[in-house]
């Protein structure tokens, strides 16, 4: 065994891959650790292993020394699967598991000399190895880990009671409490990993970490974005002539924000509005019914838009009335030329009050070109259930389009899209309009300021606004969302809302109705 390190001396310490000359220091430190379970390997089985995979295999070495050391191979994880036994693995020292085309990074050992146990390099090496697995786009890590621990409670503990108990931190073990510590979960409990572990009585944990940027297929065209751009039009009322007069101002603005190569433009609730004013109705609930009968003619004309200008765009809301029964509808406008729509559900009293208005009963997620989107209108923001439900369904990032005449109106929209971007580890797009339309009764004042909405962690604005609009003035915000926070945000984040809900305790679930 070397000598102590003296606790003032200096370390120099250096992360590189390891080489075949480092065999002796890499035998003293296994030969200490496990001495055990058979002790080091061979000077063949570690030349096999760099031959392999020498990418897979590093050191964190002191003034020239190596005192920490982890190794990994690739493997095709379905030819072995969940049941499998260490020697499998690494195939009795031949390392012929390993398969450059795999999708899995298998850790097949991680160990560090007892005089540096206070230093935390076990974390260096682990943090390092992930590295590797996101750099080769590999799905995960797998590995299995001993539970040395387990030798004092196997008389009164199952392994899996033993186990639950390290995760909650009423007991330690030397490995299972690190490996936790460095988001690995414990996928199945395995009996026979090594024969050989005693203290563990061979039983070992199978351990998985997830790559979050793992992508099934690197495309050449097409492949979904990491940074997305979107634009939000924050919507002037006025009055128009005629329908015609009315699309040439969509068209603008569908032009202008197509023209800064943005993916996805959104318009507010009722942005149709000036319409209800050609309609001659004095009944408010009249005049809206003929105003949803421009509402499929403005459909099949943005839809033309979206694939002329090669832009996304969500139509705000108009009206559709159909059966007797008047609802408040979006439209999402893909550019392939498909499109879809989200009913409110929720309707204000005022809206029932004065329109008749009825709430829809389906809640839906989009797949678009820019990943999955959410579309709650207005109030229905207001109701976290509903985001939730669509973050459950990947959803990351929401539009709400929405129209308030009054300034306390606007604060309750605005409010809880940012709790739903905090709730639900998303983006929230919120737009309005602004203006008056004297001749609209029931909407004839309005008060708006869009903006664009992030969770609150150090990745993001530090007030969790990534953009937002002049008040009650008439102007598009274009703004770029990386998706890619998102999944750091869930894995690594100061606090981590969607995983560490306790579905032990509650869940949502969706009441299904038939009719629509």
């Amino acid at each position: 065994m070397s000598e102590k390190i003296e606790a003032n001396s200096e370390h120099r310490l250096l992360l590189r891959q390891l080489e075949l000359k480092d065999y002796k220091e890499v035998k003293e430190i296994m030969d200490m650790v496990y001495s055990n379970i058979d002790g080091a390997w061979t000077r063949k089985e570690f030349s096999n292993l760099l031959k392999k995979f020498p990418e897979g295999q590093i050191c964190i070495e002191d003034k020239g020394k190596v005192v920490a050391v982890a190794l990994s191979l690739i493997v095709d994880y379905s030819v072995y699967g969940d049941k499998h036994t260490y020697d499998q693995i690494i195939d009795k020292g031949t390392f012929k598991s390993h398969d450059p085309e795999g999708e899995t990074l298998y850790g097949i050992d991680v160990f560090v000399h007892p005089d540096y146990r206070n230093l935390r390099l076990g974390r260096r090496l682990y943090d390092a190895r992930k590295e590797i697995c996101e750099n080769l786009n590999l799905r995960g890590i797998i590995a299995g880990g001993r539970i040395p621990g387990y030798k004092d409670y196997a008389d009164k503990l199952t392994p899996a009671k033993y186990i639950e108990m390290v995760r909650n931190k009423e007991l330690s073990d030397p490995v299972l409490s690190f490996q936790l510590s460095n988001d690995f979960h414990v996928r199945k409990i395995l009996k026979g990993y090594l024969p050989d572990d005693t203290e563990s009585r061979a039983y070992a944990t199978l351990l998985e970490w997830i790559n979050v940027y793992y992508e099934e297929k690197e495309e050449v065209l097409g492949g979904k974005k990491k940074v997305v751009r979107i634009g939000i039009v924050q919507w002037q009322m006025r009055a128009v002539k005629d329908i015609d007069d009315f699309m040439q101002q969509v068209e603008f603005f569908v032009d202008t924000v197509s023209s800064y190569k943005s993916d996805m433009v959104v318009f507010p609730e009722f942005f149709n509005a000036p319409l209800m004013a050609l309609t001659n109705e004095e009944s408010p609930s009249e005049a809206i019914r003929s105003m949803a009968e421009y509402t499929d003619e403005i459909r099949e004309r943005m839809i033309h838009m979206a694939l002329s200008y090669n832009i996304n765009i969500i139509a705000g809301s108009m009206p559709e009335y159909y059966d007797n029964k008047l609802y408040n509808v979006s439209y999402l406008c893909r550019r392939d030329g498909t499109y879809d729509k989200q009913y409110k559900l929720h309707v204000t009293p005022d809206e029932s009050h004065y329109w008749g208005m009825r709430g829809g009963h389906k809640l839906k997620i989009f797949d678009t070109d820019i990943g999955k989107i959410g579309i709650l209108i207005c109030y229905d923001v207001e109701f976290p259930e509903l985001a939730r439900m669509l973050s459950d369904m990947d959803m990351k990032i929401l539009f709400v389009p929405f129209w308030t005449d009054t300034k306390n109106a606007y604060l309750r929209v605005r409010l809880c899209a940012q709790a739903r971007a905090i709730e639900n580890e998303c983006y929230v797009a919120i737009t309005g309009s602004v203006g008056n339309l004297p001749k609209v009764e029931n909407m004839d004042i309005q008060y708006s300021q869009s903006a664009v909405f992030s969770p609150s962690d150090f990745a993001f604005p530090h007030d969790a606004v990534v953009a937002e609009a002049t008040p009650n003035t008439e102007m598009t915000l274009i703004a770029d969302l990386d998706l890619d926070l998102l999944k750091d945000l869930n894995t690594a984040g100061s606090v981590r809302n969607l995983k560490d809900r306790r579905k032990d305790l509650y869940n949502l679930s969706w009441v299904v109705r038939q009719e629509e």
